[in-house]
């Protein structure tokens, strides 16, 4: 194989299907191969020529597009949400997918998303695993409740998880099943494993010598944290990407959908087509943020006097606060209000 060649790639779990192109649209070579590196490196070994590679973004294709980086003269990712637009038909399997992607490369339609660096992905692995033993945590604290209300016994919320009162409970429950003794150890030891173990996850992040002073000029912002910094700069990733802080908030999820026709336009409820971690994040940011920061506070009150509710002023102090961590973030510099001449 000489020149140059569009290669579509259908990812699986245990499968990639494969679509060789010319710029003709002359098909070289399709087939599938085993989604394993040893049987991908047998497949590049046998590649010649220049070749261009487009793929799904899928689970599986972070390790795909490493693997391939360095050995083609382009791979691209293609967004999920505009593919799905592009290739709908009545016939769908992974020979046509495959066939479909190497059409878009060599028309130059295809729809790239941002990759990041493969440091970045491996420390955003990590927060969103802290974030899902944060939410386990959570659902132990729930079900200790729950256990509780369900024999009847009487407790005190908001000393509920610390560990002396826990155990001070447990001895003066009466005509409580011995099974739900049981229980109520089992979700508090893993309450607390959970609990250990994302604060110890969060201390590494915060230590990575990459992030560090990224976090600090993030965190000059009143009312933003170590988390929210955090969930920031590995989400985002480089800043640099968004034009502008209307491109920013489309992409937290803090926007409205739109839809117009005939001149009629029509706001629906919040974009789906979003990251879902930073929008979470974000949000309840937004909540507290406007205690520490009167310029946030203003914004709130602004909100709620043009007749807006509690949840729509919260989405507008929200909007401001992904302006300003763009904008340290861009400039690199410590965020400084500055008075209207």
């Amino acid at each position: 194989m000489r020149g140059l060649y569009y290669v579509g790639l259908d990812i699986h779990k245990k499968t990639i299907a494969y679509c060789v192109k010319r710029a003709d649209g002359h098909i070289v070579d399709e087939g599938t191969v085993r989604a394993t590196r040893s049987s991908l490196a047998d497949w590049v070994s046998a590649r010649r020529g220049r070749w261009i590679v487009g793929m799904e973004a899928t689970l599986f294709t972070g390790w795909v597009y490493d693997f391939l980086k360095p050995c083609v003269s382009d791979v691209k990712v293609g967004h999920p949400y505009m593919l799905r637009a592009i290739v709908a038909g009545k016939k769908k399997n992974d020979r046509l997918d495959a066939r479909t992607l190497s059409d878009l490369l060599r028309c130059d339609l295809f729809p790239a998303c941002y990759m990041a660096p493969p440091e970045v992905r491996e420390l955003r692995r990590v927060l969103r695993y802290r974030n899902l033993l944060v939410s386990e945590a959570t659902r132990m604290k729930n079900k200790t409740a729950g256990l509780l209300m369900e024999v009847g016994a009487e407790y005190t919320k908001s000393r509920l998880h610390g560990k002396r009162y826990f155990n001070e409970l447990l001895h003066a429950l009466e005509e409580v099943p011995s099974s739900v003794l049981r229980l109520l150890r089992l979700s508090h030891e893993s309450m607390e494993i959970f609990e250990r173990n994302q604060r110890w996850l969060l201390e590494e992040l915060a230590r990575d010598p990459e992030l560090c002073s990224r976090l600090q000029r993030l965190m000059s912002v009143a009312g933003v944290g170590e988390v929210t910094a955090l969930t920031w700069a590995l989400e985002i990733g480089d800043p640099h990407r968004f034009r502008s802080v209307k491109q920013a908030v489309s992409y937290c999820g803090l926007c409205s959908r739109q839809d117009e026709s005939a001149g009629v336009s029509k706001r629906g409820p919040l974009s789906k087509q979003r990251n879902k971690h930073l929008q979470r994040v974000l949000v309840e940011a937004a909540k507290l943020a406007p205690r520490w920061n009167p310029q946030l506070a203003a914004v709130y009150t602004r909100e709620r006097d043009r007749g807006g509710n509690h949840n729509r002023a919260t989405l507008a102090v929200a909007r401001k606060l992904v302006s300003y961590l763009l904008c340290v973030d861009k400039t690199k510099k410590p965020f400084e209000l500055k008075e209207a001449a």
